[in-house]
């Protein structure tokens, strides 16, 4: 690969070809599509810390991950979300080498850190639910260790291409930076190989035990709990669907472009057009989307405070809330008097 000849300053490296990898109308295309991804993650992220600074009640330790999580997705917005945006407009990488190496190493960091935290929330969750150390209080100083482990893992293992294993370089279209999975030189492969097995796998497996341990424990409540109108039973399934979502989301997100990187690695021969290579690039980036929603705008507690915010004040689900509540007291009232016949 030759740099090419029409930027100077830029960190843009063309094929034999000698033509850039898109029309000008496909860059646009792209930034497009990025900024449609970019603006919603902004916002979204950035109301979930806002509110979380506003309101106590949401300054609990096991929403502590959440918010961080927001952070590490808004950073990735901020820092690779809006440089696609702005280099696919102009066709090119316009921030030379050194600006490569930063956006690489900037938003594998935030995007790792956001990997990882989706494995703390499963693991978080487990422990509340299942209890497998006992009856054990999920406090601040735990919550506090797991984001700082979730930074260091991730800040340990996107260092070392600064300090020359491995390295950061244009990826796709050549419109942004990541760990280099093209480089055939075995100092790089195995840095590679490394960074797909601990920033990854280990997340992924964690995520798969922890959900499982906590949709078996649920599944064994309901077997033994006899409760009126099959609530376990509903609770069972509400949990049941969200991990299936959450798990799904992740994989969407995650292994196109954990799976075309190991391609790549495996197969260095591979012909693979930029423009496929760009696909799982911009599915990653996009989970700074998926994660507010999922995690965050389903949770009750953040959409009571998120929401109003976001619509100035108006409260949509304000009214079916309220029935629920009601429908609630009503049955609990019933339960209290087996002889009161409830109206037809």
């Amino acid at each position: 690969m030759q740099r090419s000849g029409f930027f100077p300053n830029a960190s843009f490296y063309i094929g034999p070809q000698v033509e850039p990898p898109l029309s000008h109308t496909g860059f646009i295309i792209l930034s497009i599509i990025m900024a449609i991804f970019t603006g919603p993650a902004i916002i979204l992220n950035a109301t979930v810390i806002i509110v979380s600074l506003m309101y106590k009640q949401l300054r609990q330790p096991l929403n502590y991950a959440l918010v961080n999580m927001a952070v590490t997705d808004l950073g990735t917005a901020m820092t690779g979300g809006v440089l696609s945006v702005v280099n696919n407009a102009q066709g090119y990488f316009s921030l030379g080498r050194t600006g490569c190496v930063m956006e690489g190493f900037a938003v594998s960091v935030f995007g790792i850190t956001s990997l990882c935290t989706v494995a703390l929330i499963a693991v978080e969750r487990m422990f509340v639910v299942c209890k497998p150390l006992g009856q054990i209080i999920f406090q601040k100083k735990h919550a506090v260790g797991g984001i700082a482990l979730s930074w260091l893992w991730s800040l340990t293992w996107n260092l070392p291409p600064l300090f020359g294993w491995g390295r950061y370089e244009l990826e796709g279209v050549g419109t942004s930076c990541a760990p280099d999975w093209h480089n055939r030189d075995p100092h790089n492969i195995s840095y590679i190989l490394t960074y797909f097995a601990v920033c990854f796998a280990v997340p992924f497996a964690i995520i798969l035990a922890s959900y499982t341990k906590l949709t078996w424990t649920l599944h064994q409540v309901s077997k033994m709990a006899c409760v009126e109108g099959g609530a376990v039973a509903k609770a069972e399934m509400k949990v049941a669907s969200m991990v299936i979502l959450m798990v799904l989301t992740f994989l969407i997100s995650w292994l196109p472009y954990a799976g075309l990187a190991m391609l790549v690695v495996y197969n260095p021969d591979v012909e693979i057009h930029p423009l496929v290579g760009t696909v799982p690039v911009y599915l990653a980036k996009s989970s700074t989307v998926y994660n507010p929603m999922i995690y965050i705008y389903l949770n009750k507690q953040f959409r009571r405070f998120a929401v109003p915010f976001l619509l100035c004040g108006k409260e949509p689900w304000l009214g079916d809330e309220a029935s629920e509540n009601a429908t609630t007291v009503e049955t609990a009232a019933n339960k209290s008097d087996p002889n009161k016949v409830s109206p037809t």
